[in-house]
């Protein structure tokens, strides 16, 4: 097993899916348009995380929605 880190950023305006496994997780919304995070709308702007927890996340769906997302999850 790795012992450290892997960042792994990105920009998207399509949809998608972080696999089970990560240990933290940001969403920026920097488009124009509201965007889903976990089936939750993320309006054009805002950002949310999902921090460590001591313990990996399961999967987390994404859909940019004709806006673009800004992510950063670390496995």
């Amino acid at each position: 097993m790795n012992t450290q880190a892997n960042p792994i950023e990105f920009e998207t305006d399509a949809g998608g899916e972080l696999d089970a496994g990560f240990l933290f997780a940001s969403f920026k919304n920097t488009g124009t348009t509201d965007a889903l995070v976990n089936e939750v709308v993320l309006k054009a702007g805002e950002a949310k995380g999902y921090p460590f927890v001591g313990k990996a996340y399961q999967s987390l769906s994404y859909d940019a929605q004709q806006s673009t997302l800004r992510i950063l999850h670390i496995l």
